[in-house]
């Protein structure tokens, strides 16, 4: 074939294509069915049985609408899984099969751009080498005609092709990277081992390790935490602590799985994780003032997760110290209980193994504790548990600051520190601040009023003390605010000042339990 029957064909097949791209028919259906315990497998996938049924897709106007499958090989037998309406993805464009060209996944998936095109499904893996459908030769056609006559074809497809290509830069969530000279290994075990139908909906969170997304796994909704491969030691750092025997815990997020997608320069690192739809305390406490049974309910359940991280139990589950806590990385559930999240400069303790890696300084500076920020720390485990507790005593005022259970004003939300150094403080300013100056996050005459909020000043008081071995550890915390709570629940509020002076008396958990 000569060059200008080449050049006929890439003109015909980018027409073709744009055409595909700019048409949006007004209806696109698709075959609906969700597998339940009590309905039945569909089996042939050349005619779903009972419980399947035609669905109208819906979406944004500029969104493409597709069609897919899900389903399993079980001993040489088809079991769907669930079928339905999938939003715009280049992956699933332009395709009239559905069709999974894996080679051997755990859970097969396709999608197609057709409506009602995901009535048949099937396993066609590529062949490398081979082309994955037969093509035949195409006719000779007198070129130079052809050539004229498709001019303006090709300025249409050429304008909607960069479209396309600046549409997918812009959905990606950072740039593409250079990839480092050495590869980053294989993927370790995980409970995800092939590519799952993970479908990002939307991004929710942007830090220095990458940015969270929201996200769409089968009829679940999941977070998805994407890892440029330039911080591939904080995903594998995460990945290790979240796949620790005994890491099931109520108050510790829920780990999913991880993966890596994509390859070369666009090689992207995931841990998919439980969903929670209100966000980071940091974010809660922006738009919300809590009553005090609400910031007693978070803070137990933050300090019982902590404690239970800390918490060294033999042949289950080794200690590990956070070394990044703040109200970014704690979440809440629906019922506003508090799951800690973000294990990437986490640290275990285990027997016989060296902690002497660590870093000295690591963490957020604002709330990083006096002797982190002096670098006068040793390498004990104990050490870093109390690093962790500093921390808790500046989530403990954050939630202080937005409780509206006090006689007097709740002020806007504020970081720790915020007043004094602004919002992008550097080491120098902290040092300044917290280890020469030894100064602390304003405590408001006006919490001193009610009875809880008044002990549990004092407990944050204790908590960044300048001397580490004063601090209280994570389990006492969590036995103080339940005292608290039980305490104000039987004070009436005539009774407040009284109470005050009778409750600061009692006998609270040593300080060092847990440490």
């Amino acid at each position: 074939m000569g060059p200008e029957a080449r050049l006929v064909l890439t003109i015909l097949l980018i027409s073709c294509c744009s055409g595909s791209i700019l048409g949006r028919s007004e209806t696109h259906r698709c075959v609906h069915y969700s597998h339940s315990s009590s309905s039945s497998f569909p089996s042939d996938p050349e005619s779903p049985e009972d419980g399947s049924t035609v669905e109208i897709c819906s979406g944004e106007e500029d969104k493409r609408l597709h069609c897919f499958s899900t389903w399993k090989n079980i001993s040489g037998k088809v079991k769907v899984v669930q079928q339905g309406c999938w939003l715009d993805d280049p992956s699933c464009y332009n395709r009239s099969e559905c069709v999974e060209r894996a080679e051997a996944p755990e859970v097969f998936f396709c999608c197609c751009d057709v409506s009602l095109c995901n009535l048949k499904f099937s396993h066609r893996p590529s062949i490398t080498g081979l082309p994955t459908t037969p093509t035949s030769a195409p006719p000779q056609l007198p070129v130079e005609p052809l050539i004229a006559s498709m001019v303006s074809s090709l300025a249409v497809s050429g304008a909607v092709l960069l479209s396309f290509w600046v549409y997918r830069r812009h959905r990606r969530p950072y740039p593409p990277v250079l990839l480092p000279t050495q590869d980053p290994g294989p993927m370790p075990p995980s409970p995800i081992l092939a590519h799952r139908p993970v479908q990002l909906l939307e991004v929710k969170a942007r830090g220095r390790f990458g940015c969270v997304w929201k996200a769409q796994l089968l009829s679940e909704q999941v977070a998805v935490k994407i890892f440029p491969i330039q911080e591939r030691q904080s995903w594998q750092t995460e990945y290790e602590i979240y796949s620790l025997s005994g890491m099931r815990h109520e108050n510790l997020l829920l780990f999913i799985g991880a993966e890596k997608r994509g390859c070369n320069a666009e090689l992207e690192l995931w841990l998919l994780t439980a969903y929670h739809d209100k966000g980071s305390v940091c974010d809660y406490l922006k738009a919300n003032v809590l009553s005090w049974s609400e910031l007693c309910l978070i803070a137990q359940t933050m300090s019982r997760g902590l404690a239970y991280l800390h918490k060294d139990i033999p042949g289950h589950k080794p200690c590990i110290a956070h070394r990044d806590f703040k109200t970014k990385n704690i979440l809440l559930k629906s019922d506003l209980t508090a799951c800690i999240a973000d294990f990437g400069l986490a640290l275990r303790f285990e027997a016989g193994k060296s902690s002497e890696a660590a870093h000295r300084h690591v963490g957020t500076r604002r709330y990083m504790a006096p002797e982190v920020l002096e670098g006068a720390i040793n390498f004990q485990r104990d050490v870093f548990l109390r690093i962790d507790m500093y921390a808790v005593g500046l989530v403990l005022w954050e939630l202080v600051s937005r409780c509206k259970a006090a006689d007097g004003p709740v002020d806007e939300y504020m970081l720790p520190f915020e007043e004094e150094v602004g919002q992008h403080p550097s080491l120098e300013d902290m040092q300044e601040v917290v280890v020469f100056k030894k100064l602390r996050p304003t405590l408001r005459e006006c919490w001193q009023k009610h009875a809880g909020l008044a002990l549990l000043c004092e407990t944050i008081e204790e908590l960044w003390d300048q001397e580490a071995e004063a601090r209280l550890s994570a389990g006492c915390v969590e036995e103080r605010v339940v005292q608290m709570q039980r305490q104000n629940n039987v004070t009436a509020p005539e009774d407040l000042v009284t109470v005050v002076t009778m409750v600061t008396n009692v006998d609270y958990p040593p300080k060092e339990s847990g440490l």
